[in-house]
């Protein structure tokens, strides 16, 4: 087991990692979206077209990328939406078997058939190079891109999850979403 905790610590740290650098994505969109909205002003009041449609594809990219590849960070730290009607009053192990079940038959099938299907899908938009109809408009292979990644990293934290939910019902560990948990035998 100890070997299993080691390798979803190693999943977590990812997922943490990568939850991080969304913060610097959101700052980014802010920042991005503060500057079209005042150069926007800016140019009506000089009569001079300062704004650019690739500033709002740019911070719709980071708003989707943020919102994509921050699903395992958000799921690692136990911060989805959940309907919470019996889940509270379970003792731990009650609710790492819920935790492990929901991970195996729905997250995991789930975002394995995602992955696959989003495959072709990114493919063929790199083979196009295909690029946003709008005037000025980005790429979007770049982004779609995101979609299979996302997912992956979801499967992986789905995985971890599993593995920690395991560790609690075999009595290894205290709680599945104890971020601050050591990954070890207690």
């Amino acid at each position: 087991m100890r070997h299993w905790l080691k390798m979803a610590g190693l999943i977590d740290a990812l997922n943490d990692r990568v939850g991080q650098i969304m913060y610097w994505f959101a700052l980014a969109m802010i920042l991005i979206g503060a500057y079209n909205a005042t150069v926007r002003y800016l140019g009506d009041f000089f009569s001079r077209n300062l704004s650019s449609n690739a500033y709002i594809e740019v911070q719709w990219y980071l708003f989707g990328a943020m919102f994509m590849l921050g699903a395992a960070y958000t799921l690692r730290h136990n911060a989805h939406v959940r309907v919470d009607i019996l889940y509270s009053r379970l003792s731990a192990k009650g609710q790492a078997w819920i935790e492990l079940l929901g991970t195996l038959l729905f997250l995991l099938p789930f975002s394995s058939m995602v992955l696959y299907l989003s495959l072709p899908w990114v493919e063929f938009s790199w083979q196009l190079h295909e690029v946003s109809p709008n005037p000025g408009g980005l790429p979007r292979y770049p982004i779609k891109t995101i979609v299979p990644i996302a997912f992956a990293l979801l499967i992986l934290q789905g995985f971890s999850q599993a593995i920690k939910a395991l560790a609690v019902i075999r009595g290894h560990r205290q709680n599945v979403f104890d971020p601050e948990q050591k990954e070890e035998i207690l």
